[in-house]
């Protein structure tokens, strides 16, 4: 581990720097008109980059281990429970071409990327499948990827560092286009507009309005956690037994074996079923 300011070991000192640097960049966002432009997102990211590359925050440390390895397993049922299932199957239809068409796009650019430079790069193969990973389903499955395949860590790290360089100047690109008149007029975009149209807090943001405050009672922050942890703790025992028990005598079974082992798809496909059961129960 390189040398830093905060030491890779200075465990509650990283906590804060990573839970305080995520609150002012959320902060930043809902207060200021520039920093809601940007996103939070962007600004925490961008910001967490600065600071490792300056040496204030070290590049590899036993915390983000602890984000990789239990905080995103827990988000990910606890962002699903939000989902809205009629929405989701409403649109699915359309969605799923998109989504198809832009994976086809992403996994041909990752194969000819490998047969381009595959003899220049060591170990391109797995920053391919991760990157492929990433680009499709976002840094879960980045994660779900480089634990499938036993990537190293300290590949893994570089690896992040290039995603989110590239995914930052990436966003910017994709925030700037709705802001520009041409696609504004040719285009629609709903999505703009209902935010657009919750208008701004006195003293923030759109983003401030669309963030506002909702109603929500100790039983339902409660019940989500308890949700979150039950549901990755089902998934991890089942992903466990399933690899255990499917065999890998050939590639097939291998492939399955990988797939059905993973828990991230363990732990989305249980979360959708709760959703799925939880509004078939509402409507009886």
């Amino acid at each position: 581990m390189s040398n830093s300011f905060i030491s890779a070991d200075n465990t509650w000192v990283l906590w804060a720097f990573l839970t305080g640097w995520a609150a002012l960049s959320i902060y930043l966002e809902q207060k200021y008109d520039w920093a809601a432009k940007i996103s939070g997102a962007i600004i925490a990211l961008i910001g967490a980059m600065a600071l490792s590359n300056l040496k204030v925050i070290p590049v590899d440390s036993p915390v983000y281990d602890t984000v990789w390895g239990y905080v995103v397993p827990l988000a990910i049922p606890m962002l699903l429970l939000q989902c809205n299932i009629k929405k989701i199957w409403k649109e699915s239809g359309r969605m799923l071409l998109i989504f198809l068409i832009g994976s086809v796009g992403t996994v041909a650019g990752a194969i000819l990327g490998f047969l381009l430079l595959g003899k220049h790069i060591p170990h391109l193969a797995e920053i391919a499948g991760m990157m492929t990973g990433s680009y499709i389903g976002g840094g879960v499955n980045f994660v779900a990827v480089s634990s499938a395949f036993s990537v190293p860590g300290e590949l893994v790290s570089a690896t992040v560092v290039a995603d989110n360089l590239l995914m930052a100047l990436y966003f910017l690109a994709l925030i700037t286009i709705p802001t520009v008149n041409f696609f504004r007029k040719h285009f629609k975009h709903p999505y703009v507009d209902k935010v657009e149209s919750l208008g701004k807090t006195e003293d923030g943001t759109s983003a401030a309005a669309y963030w506002k405050g909702k109603e929500i009672s100790l039983k339902d922050i409660a019940f989500a956690v308890a949700t979150g942890f039950i549901v990755v703790a089902v998934s991890k025992a089942i992903a466990g037994f399933l690899g255990s028990v499917i065999p890998t005598g050939n590639f097939a079974m291998s492939m399955l074996n990988i797939l059905l082992s993973n828990q991230y798809l363990i732990i989305t496909t249980i979360t959708m079923l709760l959703l799925h059961f939880s509004l078939i129960s509402s409507e009886i």
